[in-house]
């Protein structure tokens, strides 16, 4: 628990961007939900990832680089850290139907990350 669970790879271009990340590393993708969201699968089975359309975490910045995802135990103990270390919470908590229940923040110098509390039988 506490440690990166999922990670995720925001592009403007999906296609062309699959296509890079096939040829460098030989990921595969498998389309999951949303239009333009894609689950990736390494040939090491590492941690599950995603490529996605680029979306704004934090109002009027486009999230660049990985986006990262720390699974925990208790997401509303970890909300309430997050606050009390001097961060602040950028993106309210969601619900992932069948997976569970996520939210964004910040560390104090700006840094975005997810926390995910799994739960299959999150509605």
């Amino acid at each position: 628990m506490n440690g990166i669970t999922h990670f995720a790879i925001n592009a403007d271009d999906v296609p062309a961007t699959r296509r890079f990340y096939e040829r460098v590393f030989g990921w595969r993708f498998t389309p999951f939900g949303p239009p333009d969201f894609y689950r990736i699968e390494t040939p090491d089975g590492g941690p599950g990832g995603a490529i996605q359309r680029r979306r704004e975490l934090v109002p009027g910045r486009p999230t660049v680089g990985f986006e990262c995802t720390v699974e925990v135990a208790d997401l509303d103990a970890t909300a309430a850290a997050v606050i009390a270390a001097g961060g602040r919470i950028v993106l309210p908590e969601s619900v992932i139907a069948g997976v569970g229940r996520l939210f964004f923040f910040a560390d104090p110098d700006g840094n975005v990350a997810g926390a995910i509390e799994y739960r299959a039988a999150a509605e």
